[in-house]
């Protein structure tokens, strides 16, 4: 049934798409590894439009605990600065004239847990859209004036497995990241 499996793979989209803002929302999370996932956020003013860091700089983590950021053109170093202080990320930056540096200051056990919180929340968020997508997805299905009820319950049942697998990846991410929030 052509329309059934039309259902079936949006469904499966939604919720691929859920795993992928889980993922997009972890790498935002400041696990006390400096990354460049961490100023994704930061839009800088480049000649009047509001740009991504990464289309105006290069970010590279040095070490660790550092974040460099090498702007393609000098002038925008001071407006970078701005955009960094302004998108409140608790980050201090300072410049050398060609470059400007991040320390990222370590992560006490307090702030860990913090984020762990976060992480959790986070991760329910994608948890209830993965149902949404399912109730949404059943709903579809029952819709379905041509299809016979045993049909209509196999793919159900097909829903059903695509909610129990990605829930599964969810859970599994949040394991990692959790690791990955409390490892000191």
């Amino acid at each position: 049934m052509e329309e059934l499996d039309l259902i079936l793979e949006t469904t499966k989209e939604q919720m691929q798409g859920s795993v992928e803002h889980l993922n997009v929302a972890f790498d935002k999370l400041r696990a006390g590894k400096a990354t460049p996932a961490m100023l994704s956020s930061v839009r800088v003013d480049y000649y009047g439009s509001l740009t991504p860091l990464s289309q105006v700089a290069n970010v590279n983590t040095p070490d660790a605990m550092t974040l460099s950021i090498q702007p393609w053109e000098k002038n925008l170093i001071y407006e970078i600065e701005k955009a960094i202080v302004n998108a409140n990320l608790g980050f201090a930056p300072s410049n050398n004239g060609d470059t400007i540096i991040i320390s990222i200051p370590p992560v006490t056990e307090e702030r860990r847990k913090e984020l762990v919180k976060l992480a959790k929340a986070e991760m329910e968020t994608a948890k209830i859209s993965i149902r949404n997508a399912r109730k949404d997805a059943n709903t579809a299905l029952k819709n379905v004036k041509e299809a016979s009820e045993d049909l209509v319950k196999d793919y159900e049942t097909r829903v059903q497995g695509l909610t129990d697998k990605f829930s599964k990846t969810l859970e599994e991410a949040l394991t990692r990241k959790e690791a990955e929030i409390m490892k000191v």
